[in-house]
């Protein structure tokens, strides 16, 4: 009995099944299990190849449509971004800023000042989008968008990133240290001023103010 047709379509199937990722033994695709099945109940040879062909074509609907699923997901994350200025974010996700170098800054500066590296990058990544470039028309400068006061008062310069990202971190733990650790007021004062949060004990009724500090959270959490 020739069973060269039978084994080239055994071999395209593990084939497909290095390709996508998929493991040995899907059900269905046990070529040894078909062709016994089909022994016994007196089909031919060829009518087994004919189901190990449907099976793979199977296969490769099944991976496409895996592979579609995750453009659909990436697209619609990119769309994200376009739409509120920053990039989706799940607990527990770590540094958000992408650059690398950027995120080192940012968890050294962290460490220095025992703030969570997590809550600096959401700052900074609401700021400035982690961009030393960026110049705010009020003046704040830089990654965290520190005034040059504000930068004068930290001893840093905020021309400088390291500098810019130490300074803005300790500015945090200064705020967090102001209002006991907590993180919702010290996010507020960092956008709006101590004195603003104190006067109205929690985050200011600014609208610029609120709406900072849900996309800070957002990220943070």
């Amino acid at each position: 009995m020739d069973l060269s047709g039978v084994r080239h379509i055994q071999a395209r199937i593990a084939d497909i099944q290095e390709r996508f990722g998929i493991p040995g033994g899907v059900p269905g695709l046990d070529f040894d299990n078909v062709l016994n099945k089909a022994m016994h109940k007196g089909e031919k040879p060829g009518q087994a190849a004919q189901k190990e062909e449907t099976a793979a074509a199977a296969v490769v609907e099944a991976a496409s449509a895996g592979t579609g699923a995750e453009k659909q997901q990436e697209a619609r994350a990119t769309r994200e971004v376009k739409l509120t200025g920053y990039a989706p974010h799940t607990k527990g996700g770590g540094i958000l800023l992408s650059d690398a170098s950027l995120s080192q800054m940012v968890k050294a500066a962290s460490e220095k000042y025992q703030v969570d590296p997590k809550l600096v990058s959401a700052v900074a990544e609401v700021e400035s989008g982690g961009n030393q470039g960026a110049e705010s028309p009020a003046g704040a400068i830089g990654v965290m968008q520190l005034m040059p006061d504000t930068a004068a008062s930290l001893g840093v310069n905020p021309y400088d990133k390291q500098q810019n990202i130490e300074g803005g971190a300790r500015y945090l733990r200064q705020m967090l240290d102001s209002f006991g650790g907590d993180v919702k007021k010290a996010v507020a004062a960092y956008n709006a001023g101590p004195n603003a949060v104190k006067k109205y004990d929690g985050v200011p009724p600014y609208p610029e103010t609120q709406n900072y500090v849900d996309k800070v959270l957002d990220l943070y959490r």
